[in-house]
């Protein structure tokens, strides 16, 4: 008779997207992650899988609740400048709330690892990439791709600002001044 878990899956996998999100794919062991999920390595492994198949579903977590921002605001707003502006303020306040890790995890998750986590990295750009497509298609014209490019590393580096520090309204201001590039031409 096969036994029962005992924990709450879900508390366990946000548990494990936080840890992932303070500290990186890489810098996260298995022994950290049993810790702060509440669990054994046999549970975890017999409730998750692996270390990479247990990142793969906290990212797919994240791209649900703390991440889903970017894909609403990309989809919602009428223009691609409010897209835009939409996106960048959300941001802010996401990635400086205090009620999680700072940052983006889809960012910082895999910036400094070894060869042997080549794939999550590529894995992870995968997803920077799709958004930088997605923000590509909504500015549209003959400037979308720098557009997209410019608004992409700008995206990244309020993601590295918050977990130095700084304030939601320090990242505000970046977004609006972010906002003058955007052509007048461009709706």
């Amino acid at each position: 008779m096969a036994r029962q878990r005992s924990f709450d899956r879900d508390e366990a996998l946000e548990s494990a997207l936080r840890e992932f999100w303070r500290h990186g794919y890489e810098a996260t062991s298995v022994a950290s992650l049993t810790q702060v999920m509440g669990i054994r390595p046999p549970s975890l492994y017999a409730a998750f899988g692996d270390k990479r198949t247990l990142f793969e579903e906290t990212v797919t977590r994240y791209q649900r609740t703390h991440g889903a921002f970017a894909t609403r605001a990309l989809a919602e707003e009428p223009t691609g400048r409010e897209a835009v502006e939409r996106l960048l303020l959300e941001a802010a306040e996401q990635y400086s709330d205090p009620s999680h890790p700072p940052g983006c995890l889809i960012i910082s998750a895999a910036v400094n690892c070894g060869p042997e986590s080549a794939e999550v990295e590529e894995w992870l750009r995968g997803f920077r990439q799709a958004t930088k497509k997605a923000l590509e298609a909504r500015i549209g014209g003959p400037d979308a791709p720098a557009l997209a490019t410019f608004y992409a590393s700008v995206i990244q580096g309020m993601s590295t600002q918050a977990r130095d520090g700084a304030t939601r309204e320090e990242l505000e201001r970046v977004a609006r001044l972010a906002m003058l590039a955007y052509p007048a031409t461009e709706r």
